[in-house]
């Protein structure tokens, strides 16, 4: 499924049986970078606990192309509720059902109800890279500096 050069990649959606009536993914704004993806099952989350929350619907992404699953700000927010791994990437060559790992970071139950807005899909260029064994590394200002060491 390749891409004209210049089009804007084109996402294939299937509606599986238990994802009938619920919108496909669509951003909320015309300025949104995110589609909003719904949740196709109501359930409860307990504090600190995560489950893989069906969605309905199943993706044909083009190659070369990811779909990066990322928190809506509101739920994380409000509610402590996020994704156990974000961004999570959903790779073009996965046809299965898209589930989104969420996890509720907060105090009180969260529920999570049928066509609930539950997180937001980026399409996202990728490149296929080649990793190349070298005997040494060409220095940088940087250097070996880990985490943390650019703020000192």
């Amino acid at each position: 499924m390749s891409q004209p050069d210049g089009a804007p990649p084109r996402v294939l959606v299937t509606r599986l049986p238990h994802g009938e009536g619920l919108p496909f993914p669509t951003p909320a704004t015309a300025g949104a970078s995110g589609a909003d993806i719904a949740s196709a099952a109501d359930l409860t989350l307990q504090p600190m606990e995560r489950q893989l929350v069906p969605t309905g619907l199943a993706l044909a992404i083009p190659e070369g192309f990811e779909i990066q699953v990322r928190p809506r700000s509101g739920l994380a927010w409000r509610h402590g509720v996020t994704l156990i791994n974000p961004p999570a990437t959903i790779d073009s060559d996965y046809r299965g059902e898209l589930k989104i790992a969420l996890v509720n970071l907060g105090a009180e139950p969260f529920a999570v109800t049928r066509g609930m807005r539950i997180a937001q899909l980026v399409v996202a260029r990728v490149e296929r890279p080649t990793f190349e064994p070298v005997e040494t590394l060409p220095g940088s200002d940087r250097g070996a500096g880990g985490f943390g060491s650019t703020g000192l």
